[in-house]
């Protein structure tokens, strides 16, 4: 095997979801496994939706979920720049390449010319492909629109004939019957490239040995291998990964819970078990074992075992693993991961002074063997800090304020505040007294 080069190509138009981080963790641990390169690249062609915040939204999670990478943003590397819209010359390029090797031409059709081309093929019950007029246009024809004020989209002339067959590392041979890719669009009127041009000509020229990406790529795959072909680049292998669902076996979204890497670490999730969770989507190593290691992982994953079956996203095996792997923090870890909620939540200061800090060690060593999620401090603590919080008044007057419960529990209290040490043989006496 050649060089593993492999890459994750979010759209900065929102924050980095669960299915984009399992798609950058199964890249990452494929690279890291085969001594390969990682790089991370953003596709921000899509002008009206991207946004610098999304771009921050996604490093963050990146860097949260400890998924380095060798190229990309705030790293650089000889294959850049790794934004898209500072690669649009290249585009451009290639995409006259395409001219002149009779792969491509100038099409001028209004959107109404299109939709009444589809209205018609609807009617006969054709394919809904576009139906090539403009591949016939005269230079005469061209220039009167042009002189309408018409600006060309460019598309790509395809091949109609024969079948398309590629292998794909899950999903074994993936057949195409060639007549199913139309001439599709390259380059917009504006001069930015699609998504099927911009992402081959940058695989290509980044030297992608393996495209790993979700399913729901499958069917452009069929086009960009016949780019591929058409400009002399090597095909890169292609791996599609299953989709992920919620518990009713819809795809997962935000009514499902939370979804994006930032809402799970504010909740306070561990990035460790957050890995090792997004590793199960749809890979296994054996029945037996759950829990792995990020060293593990690396040693143990491969692309031949991951599912062709959908993934269901089970937010209660989650929070459990997030349990045990917050067990196995250091005191002085999970003090330091939770000490910032509960200043948040005004129960500390935001200067703490050596007592409170004590006091604060003492109820979060209580605390760390109960909680499932970083963030259940606060209400499962908040007692210890203040007597300001919530509680059931028709459970305290039907069993705390009958008969002598009310006497017992303020007698209990005194005896409490006699005691230096809060364990059963020091508690003990009060309650025989």
């Amino acid at each position: 095997m050649s060089k593993v080069r492999v890459r994750f190509a979010p759209s900065p138009t929102g924050f980095l979801h669960v299915g984009g981080a399992r798609t950058a963790l199964y890249n990452w641990l494929f690279a890291r496994k085969h001594g390969g390169s990682f790089v991370l690249r953003i596709e921000d062609t899509d002008l009206a939706r991207s946004t610098d915040e999304s771009v921050q939204g996604i490093l963050e999670g990146m860097r949260f979920l400890g998924l380095d990478w060798d190229e990309g943003p705030g790293v650089g590397g000889s294959f850049g720049p790794y934004f898209q819209t500072e690669r649009i010359d290249l585009y451009e390029e290639y995409a006259q390449k395409l001219v002149e090797k009779g792969r491509a031409y100038e099409c001028f059709c209004t959107p109404e010319e299109l939709d009444e081309q589809r209205r018609i093929q609807r009617e006969q019950k054709l394919d809904m492909h576009y139906d090539g007029r403009c591949l016939r246009l005269t230079e005469a024809e061209k220039e009167t629109y042009r002189a309408e004020g018409r600006k060309p989209v460019l598309r790509f002339l395809s091949v109609k004939e024969g079948e398309l067959e590629f292998p794909d590392i899950v999903r074994g041979s993936v057949k195409f019957p060639n007549s199913q890719v139309d001439d599709f669009v390259i380059m917009k009127s504006d001069g930015v490239p699609t998504y099927n041009f911009a992402v081959v000509i940058d695989d290509a020229l980044m030297e992608i040995t393996h495209v790993i990406r979700g399913e729901d790529h499958i069917p452009n795959t069929p086009k960009q291998i016949q780019l591929y072909e058409a400009l002399g680049f090597e095909v890169p292998r292609f791996a599609h990964i299953p989709m992920i669902l919620g518990s009713d076996k819809t795809r997962l979204s935000k009514r499902h819970g939370a979804t994006s890497v930032t809402q799970f670490a504010e909740e306070g999730y561990l990035p460790d078990a957050m890995v090792n969770y997004l590793a199960l989507l749809g890979w296994g190593y054996d029945d037996s074992q759950t829990l792995f290691s990020r060293e593990e992982l690396i040693e143990k994953f491969s692309l031949e075992r991951v599912s062709k079956n959908a993934a269901v996203f089970d937010f209660q095996k989650l929070q459990w693993m997030n349990g045990v792997y917050i067990r196995e923090l250091s005191l002085d870890e999970f003090y330091k991961r939770a000490l910032p909620y509960l200043q948040q939540a005004g129960l500390v200061p935001e200067e703490m002074t050596a007592d409170v800090e004590e006091k604060a060690r003492k109820v979060l060593s209580e605390m760390q063997s109960r909680v499932k999620l970083v963030s259940e401090v606060v209400e499962m603590s908040r007692y210890f800090f203040t007597d300001d919080f919530a509680y059931d008044e028709k459970a305290v007057a039907k069993f705390l304020l009958k008969d002598q419960a009310a006497d017992i529990l303020s007698f209990l209290r005194s005896k409490f505040a006699e005691v230096d040490s809060f364990a059963e043989a020091s508690l003990a006496p009060a309650f025989e007294a």
